[in-house]
Protein backbone atom coordinates (compact mmCIF):
# COMPACT_ATOMS: atom_id res chain seq x y z
CA UNK A 1 0.00 0.00 0.00
CA UNK A 2 1.32 3.47 -1.01
CA UNK A 3 2.58 5.45 1.83
CA UNK A 4 2.01 9.49 1.68
CA UNK A 5 3.73 12.12 3.41
CA UNK A 6 2.03 14.18 6.63
CA UNK A 7 3.03 17.16 4.48
CA UNK A 8 1.14 15.41 1.56
CA UNK A 9 -1.82 14.60 3.60
CA UNK A 10 -1.69 18.17 5.07
CA UNK A 11 -1.57 19.98 1.98
CA UNK A 12 -4.44 17.45 0.82
CA UNK A 13 -6.43 18.02 3.36
CA UNK A 14 -6.06 22.05 2.87
CA UNK A 15 -7.11 21.77 -0.42
CA UNK A 16 -10.30 19.53 0.04
CA UNK A 17 -11.52 22.33 3.01
CA UNK A 18 -10.54 25.26 0.76
CA UNK A 19 -12.51 23.78 -2.46
CA UNK A 20 -15.88 23.35 -0.04
CA UNK A 21 -15.13 26.57 1.15
CA UNK A 22 -15.15 28.04 -1.86
CA UNK A 23 -18.28 25.99 -3.18
CA UNK A 24 -20.54 26.63 0.24
CA UNK A 25 -19.88 30.23 0.25
CA UNK A 26 -20.65 30.65 -3.45
CA UNK A 27 -24.04 28.65 -3.08
CA UNK A 28 -24.72 30.76 0.15
CA UNK A 29 -24.23 34.28 -2.03
CA UNK A 30 -26.02 32.67 -5.28
CA UNK A 31 -28.91 31.64 -2.93
CA UNK A 32 -29.38 35.08 -0.71
CA UNK A 33 -31.48 36.37 -3.29
CA UNK A 34 -33.81 33.09 -3.49
CA UNK A 35 -33.62 33.06 0.56
CA UNK A 36 -34.77 36.78 0.91
CA UNK A 37 -37.54 36.42 -1.32
CA UNK A 38 -38.86 33.12 0.64
CA UNK A 39 -38.57 34.96 4.05
CA UNK A 40 -40.41 37.67 2.36
CA UNK A 41 -43.06 35.66 0.97
CA UNK A 42 -43.79 33.78 4.34
CA UNK A 43 -44.52 37.07 6.10
CA UNK A 44 -46.54 38.14 3.64
CA UNK A 45 -48.27 34.69 4.28
CA UNK A 46 -48.86 34.67 7.58
CA UNK A 47 -50.07 38.48 6.70
CA UNK A 48 -52.91 37.23 4.64
CA UNK A 49 -53.64 34.35 6.93
CA UNK A 50 -54.34 36.74 9.80
CA UNK A 51 -55.90 39.02 7.65
CA UNK A 52 -58.44 36.10 6.73
CA UNK A 53 -57.26 36.37 2.86
CA UNK A 54 -55.87 33.02 3.12
CA UNK A 55 -56.71 29.76 5.07
CA UNK A 56 -54.30 28.52 7.62
CA UNK A 57 -52.02 25.48 5.45
CA UNK A 58 -53.37 26.74 2.31
CA UNK A 59 -51.19 25.82 -0.71
CA UNK A 60 -50.82 29.14 -2.77
CA UNK A 61 -48.22 30.16 -5.58
CA UNK A 62 -45.35 32.72 -4.47
CA UNK A 63 -47.29 35.00 -7.34
CA UNK A 64 -50.32 33.98 -5.99
CA UNK A 65 -49.53 35.40 -2.72
CA UNK A 66 -47.52 38.95 -3.93
CA UNK A 67 -51.14 39.23 -6.11
CA UNK A 68 -53.37 38.64 -3.10
CA UNK A 69 -50.90 41.09 -0.87
CA UNK A 70 -50.63 43.76 -3.82
CA UNK A 71 -54.02 44.40 -3.62
CA UNK A 72 -55.41 43.82 -0.38
CA UNK A 73 -52.49 44.83 2.32
CA UNK A 74 -51.08 48.44 2.09
CA UNK A 75 -47.90 49.11 4.12
CA UNK A 76 -47.50 52.49 6.43
CA UNK A 77 -44.65 53.16 8.38
CA UNK A 78 -44.92 54.46 11.41
CA UNK A 79 -43.09 56.88 13.60
CA UNK A 80 -43.57 55.37 16.93
CA UNK A 81 -42.71 57.76 19.43
CA UNK A 82 -45.31 60.44 17.96
CA UNK A 83 -47.63 57.90 16.28
CA UNK A 84 -47.51 59.50 13.11
CA UNK A 85 -47.19 57.98 9.55
CA UNK A 86 -42.84 58.14 7.98
CA UNK A 87 -43.63 58.70 4.39
CA UNK A 88 -39.77 59.27 4.15
CA UNK A 89 -39.52 55.41 4.85
CA UNK A 90 -39.64 52.77 1.49
CA UNK A 91 -41.66 50.47 3.37
CA UNK A 92 -40.47 47.60 0.42
CA UNK A 93 -37.32 47.61 1.45
CA UNK A 94 -37.32 48.99 5.63
CA UNK A 95 -36.09 45.93 7.43
CA UNK A 96 -37.41 46.54 11.09
CA UNK A 97 -35.63 44.00 12.58
CA UNK A 98 -32.00 45.51 10.89
CA UNK A 99 -33.32 48.90 12.32
CA UNK A 100 -34.12 47.99 15.78
CA UNK A 101 -30.19 46.82 16.16
CA UNK A 102 -28.91 49.69 14.56
CA UNK A 103 -27.78 52.24 17.29
CA UNK A 104 -28.33 55.37 15.05
CA UNK A 105 -31.94 54.67 14.28
CA UNK A 106 -33.06 52.90 17.44
CA UNK A 107 -32.95 53.46 21.19
CA UNK A 108 -32.38 51.84 24.37
CA UNK A 109 -36.21 50.32 25.34
CA UNK A 110 -37.73 50.91 28.76
CA UNK A 111 -38.13 48.36 31.35
CA UNK A 112 -40.33 45.49 30.59
CA UNK A 113 -41.31 41.97 30.98
CA UNK A 114 -41.58 41.45 26.91
CA UNK A 115 -37.66 40.85 26.97
CA UNK A 116 -37.53 43.85 24.02
CA UNK A 117 -33.74 45.63 24.76
CA UNK A 118 -34.36 47.81 21.83
CA UNK A 119 -36.85 49.97 19.99
CA UNK A 120 -36.57 51.04 15.96
CA UNK A 121 -37.60 54.88 15.47
CA UNK A 122 -39.80 53.62 12.94
CA UNK A 123 -42.13 50.59 12.47
CA UNK A 124 -44.25 48.61 9.83
CA UNK A 125 -48.40 48.43 9.53
CA UNK A 126 -50.02 46.33 7.73
CA UNK A 127 -53.39 47.85 6.95
CA UNK A 128 -56.10 45.18 5.07
CA UNK A 129 -57.95 47.83 2.52
CA UNK A 130 -60.85 47.55 0.59
CA UNK A 131 -60.59 50.68 -1.73
CA UNK A 132 -59.99 53.42 0.67
CA UNK A 133 -61.34 51.50 3.27
CA UNK A 134 -59.20 49.98 6.56
CA UNK A 135 -61.06 46.64 7.39
CA UNK A 136 -58.12 45.86 9.72
CA UNK A 137 -55.16 46.63 11.26
CA UNK A 138 -51.92 43.89 11.43
CA UNK A 139 -48.81 44.84 13.45
CA UNK A 140 -45.71 43.01 14.00
CA UNK A 141 -44.82 42.07 17.64
CA UNK A 142 -42.26 40.42 19.25
CA UNK A 143 -40.92 38.90 22.63
CA UNK A 144 -39.53 36.62 24.69
CA UNK A 145 -41.26 33.32 25.05
CA UNK A 146 -39.36 30.37 27.12
CA UNK A 147 -36.35 29.96 24.99
CA UNK A 148 -36.67 31.90 22.10
CA UNK A 149 -37.81 35.46 20.39
CA UNK A 150 -40.99 35.04 19.14
CA UNK A 151 -41.92 36.91 16.12
CA UNK A 152 -45.56 37.71 14.62
CA UNK A 153 -48.78 39.89 13.78
CA UNK A 154 -51.67 40.97 15.84
CA UNK A 155 -54.76 41.67 13.66
CA UNK A 156 -57.13 44.68 15.25
CA UNK A 157 -60.63 46.00 14.13
CA UNK A 158 -60.79 49.21 12.75
CA UNK A 159 -61.99 49.95 16.67
CA UNK A 160 -58.62 49.44 17.69
CA UNK A 161 -59.75 47.25 20.54
CA UNK A 162 -61.26 43.66 18.88
CA UNK A 163 -58.86 41.36 17.78
CA UNK A 164 -59.09 39.70 14.81
CA UNK A 165 -56.14 37.30 14.50
CA UNK A 166 -52.79 36.27 15.98
CA UNK A 167 -49.96 34.09 14.70
CA UNK A 168 -46.57 33.51 14.84
CA UNK A 169 -44.06 33.44 11.82
CA UNK A 170 -40.85 32.49 13.78
CA UNK A 171 -40.13 30.92 17.36
CA UNK A 172 -38.51 28.36 18.71
CA UNK A 173 -40.41 27.05 21.86
CA UNK A 174 -40.79 23.77 22.27
CA UNK A 175 -42.93 21.05 20.20
CA UNK A 176 -46.05 20.24 21.48
CA UNK A 177 -45.48 23.02 24.56
CA UNK A 178 -44.78 26.12 23.93
CA UNK A 179 -44.99 25.81 20.18
CA UNK A 180 -48.65 25.23 20.28
CA UNK A 181 -48.27 29.41 19.73
CA UNK A 182 -48.45 27.65 16.05
CA UNK A 183 -51.79 25.66 16.79
CA UNK A 184 -54.66 27.24 14.73
CA UNK A 185 -57.16 26.01 17.50
CA UNK A 186 -55.55 27.91 20.05
CA UNK A 187 -55.20 31.35 17.44
CA UNK A 188 -58.57 30.81 16.99
CA UNK A 189 -59.85 31.70 20.41
CA UNK A 190 -57.99 34.80 20.14
CA UNK A 191 -61.05 36.02 17.75
CA UNK A 192 -63.33 38.44 19.48
CA UNK A 193 -61.00 38.92 22.46
CA UNK A 194 -60.55 42.96 23.48
CA UNK A 195 -57.31 43.96 23.40
CA UNK A 196 -57.85 47.02 25.62
CA UNK A 197 -59.70 47.76 28.51
CA UNK A 198 -62.70 50.88 28.64
CA UNK A 199 -59.74 53.11 29.01
CA UNK A 200 -57.64 52.00 26.37
CA UNK A 201 -55.12 50.23 28.70
CA UNK A 202 -53.72 47.07 27.01
CA UNK A 203 -56.03 44.30 28.73
CA UNK A 204 -55.51 41.04 26.90
CA UNK A 205 -53.81 38.26 28.50
CA UNK A 206 -52.88 34.74 27.89
CA UNK A 207 -53.96 32.69 31.69
CA UNK A 208 -53.29 29.60 32.76
CA UNK A 209 -56.36 27.13 32.42
CA UNK A 210 -59.53 27.65 30.92
CA UNK A 211 -60.98 31.35 30.18
CA UNK A 212 -64.57 31.80 29.32
CA UNK A 213 -66.41 32.65 26.23
CA UNK A 214 -65.52 35.72 24.14
CA UNK A 215 -69.00 37.77 25.55
CA UNK A 216 -68.39 36.65 28.93
CA UNK A 217 -64.46 36.99 29.44
CA UNK A 218 -63.32 39.40 26.85
CA UNK A 219 -59.53 39.98 28.08
CA UNK A 220 -58.50 36.50 28.64
CA UNK A 221 -57.64 33.78 26.23
CA UNK A 222 -56.84 30.22 27.47
CA UNK A 223 -53.02 28.94 28.24
CA UNK A 224 -50.95 26.50 26.63
CA UNK A 225 -51.14 23.16 28.93
CA UNK A 226 -47.18 22.66 29.88
CA UNK A 227 -45.79 26.37 28.91
CA UNK A 228 -46.83 28.59 31.32
CA UNK A 229 -43.96 30.75 30.71
CA UNK A 230 -44.53 30.83 26.92
CA UNK A 231 -48.23 31.93 27.43
CA UNK A 232 -46.86 34.54 29.97
CA UNK A 233 -44.18 35.86 27.47
CA UNK A 234 -47.08 36.10 24.84
CA UNK A 235 -48.87 38.22 27.23
CA UNK A 236 -46.16 40.64 28.33
CA UNK A 237 -44.89 40.81 24.19
CA UNK A 238 -48.60 41.50 23.11
CA UNK A 239 -49.06 44.02 25.96
CA UNK A 240 -46.19 45.81 24.91
CA UNK A 241 -46.31 46.53 21.50
CA UNK A 242 -50.37 47.61 22.59
CA UNK A 243 -48.63 50.27 25.14
CA UNK A 244 -47.22 53.28 25.26
CA UNK A 245 -43.66 52.48 23.72
CA UNK A 246 -45.14 50.32 20.92
CA UNK A 247 -48.15 50.89 18.50
CA UNK A 248 -50.02 52.55 21.64
CA UNK A 249 -49.81 56.33 19.99
CA UNK A 250 -50.37 54.89 16.67
CA UNK A 251 -53.42 53.30 17.69
CA UNK A 252 -54.75 56.68 19.88
CA UNK A 253 -54.16 58.86 16.73
CA UNK A 254 -56.16 56.26 14.65
CA UNK A 255 -58.98 56.33 16.67
CA UNK A 256 -58.97 60.35 16.64
CA UNK A 257 -58.57 60.47 13.44
CA UNK A 258 -62.20 58.30 12.60
CA UNK A 259 -59.85 55.69 11.21
CA UNK A 260 -58.05 57.42 8.58
CA UNK A 261 -56.05 56.09 6.50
Amino acid sequence: MRQYSNGYIIGFATAVCLVCSIVVSTSAVALRERQDRNKVLDRQTKVLVVAGLLEEGQAATAEQVEGLFSENIRIRAVDLASGGYDDAVDVVTFDQRKATKDPAVSRVAPANNAGITRLPATALVYQKVDGDEIEMLILPIEGKGLWSTLYGFIALAPDTTTIKGITFYEHAETPGLGGEVDNPSWKALWEGRQAYDETFGPAITVIKGAAGPVEDDPYRVDGLSGATLTARGVSHLVQFWLGENGFGPYLENFRAQGGAS
